[in-house]
């Protein structure tokens, strides 16, 4: 994953974009896109302050403008404050990515209470609470994006929690696009196949990591900035006529 921004931040457009667990992985670099595309970026974190704060570094180096605020998406409160420090410091909030999550591995048989209840909470309820909060908070012309994951059309043994929680998600997008009708707020998600990230790939043999490469249909694992991307397109002008999908950026997986 690159530390750094590829070209110098774009003007600013004015508009502000929250983006949840962005310390590393995915969360981070649709931070440093939306940055590269002129948004002003409040990008949260639950326990690494020092990742957060690598993170604003790079952005304020290439230009941005970028604040690490420290939220447990899974708290309903602390989202609401979320909100009022992200208009406190840019003067609203135009676009919230939902991309906070943990993924705990384990067959339905032998999962344990906290291996749901972890998952619910941070995957599900925290994707709830942005979405009830930016629902009513985004400006107009506002866009609603949370991470899905083509997981959920697969199947997979030991990902039936985790899957359960992104098919939830899902659903609960196609029907608040419905319900935000005539708002000007736009709801989506975007599901990802296996990506190159360490919580993807530490630990897997190199038998594993090429079975995942052959899921897919370019025979390489998506990068975080093939996500970041669709993002991007999803927070721009130009995605402003997609309304209540889940568009897979997964490389023809699903």
């Amino acid at each position: 994953m690159p530390n750094s921004l590829n070209m110098q931040t774009g003007a600013r457009n004015g508009k502000t974009a929250i983006v949840t667990g962005a310390t590393r992985g995915i969360g981070a670099a649709i931070a440093r896109r939306l940055a590269l595309d002129g948004f002003s970026v409040v990008l949260t974190f639950v326990q690494d302050g020092a990742a957060a704060d690598a993170q604003v570094a790079v952005i304020r180096a290439a230009g941005g403008r970028a604040t690490a605020v420290q939220a447990d998406v899974s708290d309903a409160d602390r989202f609401e404050q979320l909100f009022d420090e992200a208009e406190a410091a840019y003067g609203g909030s135009d676009v919230l990515v939902n991309n906070a999550g943990v993924m705990m591995l384990s067959t339905i048989v032998e999962a344990t209470d906290d291996h749901f209840d972890q998952q619910v909470a941070v995957n599900l309820h925290g994707a709830f609470n942005g979405m009830r909060e930016a629902g009513k908070r985004l400006r107009p012309g506002g866009r609603i994006i949370s991470i899905s994951s083509s997981i959920v059309g697969l199947y997979l043994p030991t990902f039936g929690i985790y899957a359960a929680t992104k098919s939830a998600i899902e659903a609960m997008t196609r029907i608040l696009a419905k319900e935000l009708r005539g708002k000007s707020i736009t709801v989506n998600a975007v599901a990802p196949g296996p990506v190159a990230i360490d919580t993807m790939l530490n630990g897997q043999s190199p038998e594993v990591v090429e079975q995942l490469n052959q899921l897919e249909l370019s025979k390489r694992l998506s990068e975080v900035e093939d996500i970041a991307s669709v993002v991007s397109f999803l927070a721009g002008s130009q995605g402003g006529w997609i309304n209540g999908q889940v568009l897979r950026a997964d490389g023809g997986l699903v």
